[in-house]
């Protein structure tokens, strides 16, 4: 009898090397995406107080404390409607800490 020749049929071994270990390409595109730069949570909250008209207290950065309704805003001041005196422009860098009238 004669032997035949056969061909193997198995992969090479740098196809199985590919196969087991990803490329690296792929695994640098599954990274997490950046967290975009603004959450939009401020403009929200502006948003929120100003159509219900909230009654606030801005505490600015030297203790003066001021109330009033936000009229407006934009991205770096806030327009304060007061009952008590003149409205205001307050720019934000100036305010400490803003919270609801109670």
């Amino acid at each position: 009898m004669e032997a035949l020749n056969r061909k193997l049929i198995r992969p090479s071994l740098n196809e199985i090397k590919e196969q087991i270990t990803p490329p690296r390409r792929a695994a640098a595109a599954q990274k997490k995406p950046v967290p975009p730069d603004q959450t939009n949570a401020e403009n929200f909250y502006y948003v929120k107080q100003m159509q219900a008209k909230t009654p606030m207290v801005f505490v600015l950065r030297d203790g003066e404390t001021l109330h009033g309704v936000i009229e407006w805003y934009d991205k770096c001041c806030l327009k304060v409607n007061r009952s008590e005196g003149p409205n205001l422009l307050l720019y934000k860098p100036s305010i400490k800490y803003m919270y609801k009238e109670s």
